[in-house]
């Protein structure tokens, strides 16, 4: 029943082609319901206590194959994301603005999407100026499942961030407010001495 009524909504918003977005409007200031988180809870892992680094491969959005193999030696930004998903929507531009500050650095952005088919995807990549893949993980939960256990993305909007030996750093569970503060956690990353 969600899953339709989530494609419904999509439909309509894509196809309203309205300037304000309703949905990142109410996220954008906090909220949550319940199947989306807006805490802003950060978990930052010590180096010494990071887990192995997750293996991954899959299909993106338009049709290519990633695997963590692709982002070896940089420092890759995993955002877990759907289309109908508002406090996705309010981060959306926040991230983008992020990816192109930091990609000509050693860092990556790879956006997962947990619910919609490519077409959704691409619609909202079109809508919201989102240049970098997402890998289409609805289906099967692989992506998902390889990042189970020390900092899993257990709600939606996560974003996980993965240090040079692919390595998961640190984790922002629900939207990012405050993009200074993924921004310092790249930076920090970015000089860290592994």
């Amino acid at each position: 029943m969600f899953r339709a009524g989530a494609v419904a909504l999509a439909a309509v918003v894509l196809l309203a082609g309205c300037t304000g977005d309703p949905l990142a409007e109410r996220y954008g200031n906090g909220g949550s319901d319940n199947r989306t988180s807006n805490d802003g809870a950060i978990t930052e892992i010590a180096p010494e206590n990071r887990g192995d680094a997750p293996t991954f491969e899959g299909t993106t959005d338009a049709g290519g194959t990633v695997s963590s193999d692709d982002y070896a030696g940089e420092i890759l930004v995993v955002n877990f994301w759907y289309a109908a998903c508002g406090p996705c929507r309010a981060e959306a531009p926040d991230l983008e603005a992020l990816f192109q500050e930091h990609k000509d650095s050693g860092v990556s952005f790879l956006g997962v999407n947990t619910l919609d088919q490519s077409a959704t995807a691409l619609a909202f990549a079109r809508n919201y100026g989102i240049s970098y893949p997402s890998v289409m993980d609805g289906d099967t939960g692989e992506v998902r499942l390889a990042f189970a256990g020390q900092a899993s993305p257990s709600a939606v909007p996560t974003t996980l961030v993965l240090d040079k030996k692919g390595r998961v750093a640190v984790r922002f569970l629900g939207q990012i407010t405050a993009p200074s503060n993924l921004d310092t956690v790249i930076r920090e990353l970015l000089a860290e001495e592994l």
